[in-house]
């Protein structure tokens, strides 16, 4: 009786020992440092006329052991991705161009990743003035299925930024056609959302050009999505 006692103890303690610990802890997403946002890069190492090296800073985030840096051009649409366990990472780039630049991070022991949030910056060239960055398109989605409201209308999300802040203006492009080709209205500098006319079925396009005081433009990446 005794020895089965015993026996039983060790069992419950074995079983202790195994227990579940519960998942691996997530990453958990980067602050980012240098390229400021929304700034223009003077800060980097010349490889030839038209390219330079920027050094990406961000700082350590909890749970991580190995990052991936993306940066994108923007006028381009073309990525880099470079993966370090460090916390900062160099690229060539091109000189007098607009670029958004975010890290995404990683951990061995786990399937979760988090992303940093997206800044962007203008790697410095011969121009003295910069046009504005392209607006970053928000909501719907690109790809998205979303309901009309009660007045037949989708509300188009943006956000613009520029070097110089004098954005004078956003203008709207949205068609059932790509690229889209009917302007449909046009905001001022504070003004990043556009109420449309929809139907139900219906896949549509949309893009934003942003025109600064000094007439400088930029045209956003093309965005679609269906009405239900």
């Amino acid at each position: 009786m005794i020895r089965n006692i015993i026996w039983l103890s060790i069992l419950v303690l074995l079983a202790g020992c195994g227990g579940d610990d519960g998942p691996p802890p997530a990453p958990q997403g980067a602050q980012l440092v240098f390229p400021e946002e929304n700034s223009e890069c003077t800060t980097g190492t010349e490889i030839n006329q038209n390219t330079t090296q920027i050094t990406f800073r961000w700082m350590a985030s909890n749970n991580t052991d190995s990052y991936t840096l993306t940066v994108v051009n923007l006028e381009t649409n073309v990525p880099q991705n470079i993966s370090t366990a460090s916390t900062s990472a160099s690229l060539s780039i091109s000189k007098g161009t607009p670029f958004a630049w975010s890290v995404t991070s990683r951990n061995s022991t786990s399937d979760q990743v988090a992303s940093s949030p997206t800044w962007l910056f203008y790697n410095a060239g011969a121009q003295t003035t910069y046009a504005p960055f392209p607006a970053q398109l928000e909501r719907p989605a690109s790809g998205a299925t979303v309901q009309k409201d009660l007045a037949n209308e989708v509300v188009l999300e943006w956000s613009g930024a520029d070097v110089d802040g004098d954005i004078a203006s956003f203008e709207v492009f949205f068609s059932e056609s790509n690229p889209p080709i009917t302007s449909v209205g046009i905001a001022n500098a504070t003004t990043m959302a556009l109420p449309v006319g929809v139907e139900s079925g219906t896949v549509y396009y949309w893009r934003v050009v942003t025109t600064d005081s000094e007439g400088n433009t930029s045209i956003s990446s093309v965005f679609d999505f269906k009405v239900l």
